[in-house]
């Protein structure tokens, strides 16, 4: 069983503008609707922590596991030991006339997902919040 959420902008800007905003986490709260607070940052292997308005004392820790700059990031988290339970969130820039189509999705797998999956929400909605307000920062300063 896996449980998946996704959300993609047009961002009217190229990616080498949008990719700075996406990886300058400690930033987040400044301009992500849904974000408390952040620890750590992003570079291949490191280990990072969101903290949410979901859930402002949980931690969401993740490692970043694949970076392409300007191209994708991939954060992956879970449990442990291997098949219970994995997120894996995966941010995708692509050009498209002249700006960036960004696209993220996150895939929830394991044996727990039963279990787990049901205490995640719809993440819908906050993706969309986020990719709104990715567009909103990036874009202030090139009109």
């Amino acid at each position: 069983m896996a449980k998946r959420f996704s959300a993609s902008v047009v961002i009217d800007a190229p990616a080498e503008q949008v990719w700075p905003v996406l990886t300058d986490i400690s930033a987040y709260p400044d301009w992500d609707p849904n974000m408390v607070r952040t620890e750590g940052t992003i570079a291949p292997g490191n280990k990072v922590k969101f903290f949410t308005k979901l859930m402002p004392n949980r931690a969401f820790p993740v490692k970043v596991t694949e970076l392409d700059e300007n191209r994708r990031l991939v954060l992956t988290g879970g449990m442990p030991i291997p098949g219970l339970f994995k997120s894996e969130r995966v941010y995708d820039l692509a050009s498209v006339d002249g700006g960036t189509r960004m696209s993220l999705k996150e895939d929830f797998t394991g044996l727990m997902v039963p279990l787990f999956g049901r205490q995640i929400p719809d993440l819908n909605p906050i993706f969309e919040e986020f990719m709104q307000a990715l567009k909103e920062r990036v874009t202030q300063g090139t009109s």
